[in-house]
């Protein structure tokens, strides 16, 4: 942002006093000091004003007069104001003039028109004057327009010979002498600037006629020395013009900011669903006219997101008007060579020339890249519109003839890459054609598999479009309803599919409309049973056996896997089971679905090999959908850490605008995982991010997973009000819907908000839900997330038999030998439900010596709690407080507000237990318990930053103290002392 100096001059004037210099900054000290340099208010989030402007730089004083912005108009532009209020500053001081540059719809005049405003406020005379496209061949138009529409100015023009002439007479009365006119209008500047500043606003100079262009060219450098006059000129960048401004000071007004723009668009249309806005965002690229206009091309359906938007926006009149003029000039094979180069979208000039080849060349493009239409980097060798509303008005201003004509020929252009070249000939197509429906089917499958899910909606629904027959219609619309739910995230734009397929062929009833219709109803009013038998017999109506190379089979049958995760019953699983013994060409990953993460308990050693070799492969695929699945399978066995790149990767891709489904399952995966790894700052951003899909796109069947790791760690770090919002938001939506799982969700928090507060039977009776405490309940796979919490719980409440058979249940399953997390966490749960404390520190101890415990941070640090506990609970204090204090500081270190109060209270006690033998200091204490540890003198010293004397005192006076004459003596001294 270009501040402006608090100590510049600038001229203010009131009436009947002559003028005066004011200081910036001086007027509104208070105001200014609050809003910044210059006294400009700028929101810290966007950038935009907040309700200070120019009258502000200009020191006007009292009237109680404020800014005239209209609200919208100068979103963002706090920067821009600034820098004409430094302008002002300069003329104040030497006169001068000011070029301000920008593309068409930029908000130039806007920009101007609440400058000239704010100045007049200030006292300041603003004369204005503006080329008109369409007259810029009268004589001395935009000339006479200024002599003549202030009374002040046309009296003065009048007593002045030469300009008289050119307010009275035609062009041909002055021809010639334009040097002439244009030193009578300096002077009439000098004059009017010695009574007061006087400045001339002159807007789209482009379109001057060509003598008032030279006379204004002419003042524009003559006013630079005469003070207190200055003008400033609009120019269109890249327009050809009379107006020569090559040599004098410019300032290019940009492209409003991401923040700005959707500030504007909030402002004006606050009814916009978030991703259209983030769509005409894209669109618009900053241009403030494109942000006003695009949302009157969309009907009310679309604005709210009811409807898909279409593939180009059209542009209004008014967008047209503002971009046709430098297209509708060019040469006819230039505007050929800009439409086949916009339609094509990608810039490749291999393309256009092939397309273009026999008509006309690419030594066609210099007209247009003359006044920067485009531009063709000489690096990568390709061409790239200077906007994208540039690219729009090409388009626009073609006829339909024109862009079918256009799209045959790029199809053959892209003979070689079939997916490229059959959207082009169904962009051609003029009536159904079978064929090319068939190549959309295909290209849309292989765009699925790649995870481009908007392309391959597109490409079903034109191939339904172009298909002859009613039926492969139906089939075809279903089929896109389905990728929307799956993988593109549109679940606003099943309803209308499947509606429209019904409509065209009402006994259609594919898989693909039935898994889409799936989707609807859980993540609307529906429950899990009655998806159940939805899908179900829709399976059932197919041939047996069933053939999963049919991608809609496999998705109904993956959709039926996760209605039976949901619904977590063995009933439901039975149904499943059965269908899935009639298959043929099982995927790996529904066999791996199945086995790891619909029922990991009871998986097989194979079960796990064949997921690491899944998990391992994850990194040379693109497919958001595998990598989802593959992720999913190794969930609660804590194999997402291997797949952190390609999460991450996945859960960005919502961000990007494409397919949203994964992206939302991918952040939740993703934040699971970082969960248990204490990386709860990040999972906070990533998870927030799958939720603000979720909310937007309809997903509060997946929202709950993200909600239920964010509910996790709001009751780890003392939250409580907000985990205990969530867990009854679960319960609610999970019972009403008979989805167990999401139940699950809450009891878990529920859990750790009791064990969090110290209420463990509360928490004993939670977890219970989970799975009962001795069981690891078939179909729960989220009881291994909670292995460590229900036995705590059991313990604590002096359930032993109960902690021990859980700890059984889990090892019979094999779970300690799934994942280092599971290993270390029934260690350490062995040694809570042990009785025995000798065997329960055992535990303990090799719990927390395995190489992989501190990968688990609030697991590791629970470990050292309950360690620690337990030695202070068996008489030995000393041996616990390293534990605790290693303890309060991993807590500390994740905000686990309540656990750290929990452990440092523990250590506390424990130093009240620590024996006074001989009365023994404190600092005594503590050296000799280092010691005894076996610490040099030197390595206490540095531990406690004393000198090695200083240590070496202390010991002197404690040996005698506690009976004894050396260090060896230390460790029983200490250890077996009593108060």
């Amino acid at each position: 942002m270009s501040a402006v100096p608090r100590a510049a001059p600038a001229i203010r004037t009131v009436p009947g006093e002559p003028p005066r210099r004011v200081r910036f900054g001086c007027a509104r000290r208070r105001g200014a000091e609050r809003n910044g340099p210059g006294g400009v208010g700028m929101d810290d989030r966007t950038g935009a004003e907040t309700g200070t402007g120019i009258h502000d730089l200009f020191g006007a004083s009292g009237g109680g007069h404020a800014p005239t912005i209209d609200d919208g108009i100068l979103v963002g532009r706090a920067a821009d104001l600034a820098r004409l209020g430094a302008f002002v500053v300069e003329v104040g001081d030497r006169g001068g003039s000011l070029v301000l540059l920008g593309d068409p719809g930029v908000g130039k005049t806007a920009l101007l028109g609440v400058f000239a405003r704010e100045a007049e406020a200030a006292g300041i005379r603003v004369l204005h004057t503006v080329g008109v496209q369409y007259r810029a061949q009268t004589g001395y138009g935009a000339l006479r327009q200024l002599l003549t529409s202030v009374a002040d100015v046309r009296s003065r023009a009048g007593a002045m010979p030469v300009l008289a002439a050119v307010a009275d007479l035609g062009h041909a009365a002055v021809s010639g002498r334009q040097e002439a006119v244009a030193a009578a209008v300096v002077s009439l500047f000098t004059d009017l600037s010695r009574e007061r500043p006087t400045v001339l606003v002159l807007d789209d100079a482009q379109w001057l006629d060509p003598a008032s262009a030279v006379v204004f060219a002419h003042v524009a450098g003559a006013l630079a020395g005469v003070a207190r006059a200055g003008m400033v000129c609009a120019v269109r960048v890249g327009d050809e013009s009379f107006f020569a401004h090559g040599g004098l000071p410019s300032y290019e007004l940009g492209p409003l900011s991401e923040a700005a723009s959707e500030e504007l668009l909030v402002r004006r249309f606050p009814s916009l669903a978030a991703r259209v806005r983030r769509r005409l965002m894209a669109d618009a690229e900053g241009n403030p006219l494109a942000l006003l206009e695009l949302p009157a091309a969309l009907t009310d359906s679309q604005r709210s997101a009811g409807r898909a938007l279409p593939r180009r926006i059209p542009l209004s009149r008014r967008l047209q008007a503002a971009f046709a003029s430098r297209i509708t000039v060019l040469p006819a094979a230039t505007r050929h060579l800009l439409l086949v180069a916009a339609l094509e979208g990608s810039g490749n000039l291999l393309v256009v020339r092939r397309a273009v080849a026999g008509r006309c060349d690419l030594k066609h493009l210099a007209p247009a890249e003359r006044v920067d239409l485009v531009r063709v980097d000489d690096t990568t060798g390709r061409l790239g519109f200077r906007h994208s509303l540039i690219r729009s008005a090409v388009v626009d201003l073609s006829t339909s003839d024109q862009r079918r004509g256009v799209h045959r020929a790029l199809a053959e252009a892209w003979a070689g890459v079939p997916e490229q070249r059959v959207w082009h000939l169904a962009q051609a197509a003029e009536e159904p054609d079978e064929r090319i429906a068939a190549l959309l089917e295909e290209t849309a499958e292989t765009g699925a598999r790649r995870g481009d899910g908007p392309s391959a909606v597109a490409a079903l629904v034109r191939a339904a479009d172009l298909s002859p027959a009613a039926a492969e219609q139906a089939r075809l619309l279903a089929k896109a309803a389905y990728v929307g739910a799956n993988i593109t995230g549109d679940l606003r734009e099943v309803p209308r599919l499947l509606e429209h397929a019904r409509r065209i062929h009402p006994d259609s009833d594919s898989p693909a409309a039935t898994v889409a219709a799936t989707m609807y109803l859980l993540n609307s009013h529906g429950d899990v049973d009655t998806a159940h038998r939805l899908l179900s017999g829709a399976i059932a109506l197919q041939p047996e056996p069933y053939d999963l190379s049919d991608p809609t089979l496999l998705e109904a049958l993956s959709t039926l896997l996760i209605v039976c995760v949901y619904g977590a019953r063995a009933g439901l699983w039975a149904g499943y089971d059965a269908a899935l013994a009639k298959c043929i060409s099982v995927p790996d990953t529904l066999r791996l679905l199945r086995a790891t993460f619909a029922d990991p308990a009871h998986a097989r050693p194979s079960d796990w090999d064949r997921l690491d070799a899944a998990v391992a492969a994850v990194a040379d695929t693109s497919d958001p959908v595998r990598i989802v699945r593959i992720g999913t399978a190794g969930a609660y066995v804590d194999r997402l850490g291997a797949m952190d790149e390609p999460l991450l990767r996945t859960a960005r891709g919502g961000s990007g605008g494409e397919n949203h489904f994964p992206a939302i399952q991918a952040s939740f995966l993703w934040g699971s995982h970082a969960w248990f790894t204490g990386r709860w700052v990040e999972l906070r951003d990533v998870v927030g991010n799958g939720l603000a899909l979720c909310e937007e796109f309809h997903y509060p069947l997946r929202s709950w997973t993200g909600k239920f790791v964010l509910a996790c760690v709001s009751a780890a770090c003392g939250d409580f009000a907000t985990a205990r919002s969530l867990a009854e938001g679960m319960d609610q939506w999970g019972a009403s819907r008979r989805a167990r799982a999401v139940t699950c969700y809450a009891a878990h928090v529920k859990t750790l908000l009791a064990l969090s507060q110290g209420d463990f039977e509360s928490a004993y009776h939670h977890a219970c839900r989970i799975s009962p405490a001795g069981t690891l309940a078939p179909f729960v796979g989220h009881a291994l997330w909670a292995i460590l919490d229900t036995v705590e719980a059991a313990a604590r409440t002096g359930r032993h038999d109960k902690a021990r058979d859980h700890v059984a249940a889990a090892r019979e399953a094999g779970l300690d030998t799934v994942s280092p997390r599971l290993r270390i966490v029934l260690g350490a749960c062995a040694a809570m439900a042990s009785r025995n404390d000798a065997e329960a520190l055992r535990h303990f101890g090799e719990a927390l010596a395995d190489e992989d415990a501190e990968r688990w941070p609030f697991d590791h640090a629970r470990i050292r709690l309950y360690c620690g506990e337990r030695l202070r609970a068996g008489g030995a204090p000393i041996p616990a407080r390293p534990q605790l204090a290693a303890a309060v500081e991993g807590f500390e270190r994740l905000g686990a507000a309540p656990w750290a109060q929990r452990a440092r209270e523990e250590l506390r006690a424990c130093v009240d237990d620590v024996p006074r033998i001989g009365a023994l200091t404190p600092q005594e204490h503590r050296i000799a318990s280092l010691a005894a540890t076996g610490l040099s003198n030197k390595q206490i010293g540095e531990r406690l930053f004393l000198s090695p004397r200083t240590v070496s005192s202390h010991l002197y006076r404690v040996f005698p103290k506690l009976g004894i004459t050396s260090r060896a003596g230390l460790r029983d001294a200490l250890g077996g002392t009593r108060r």
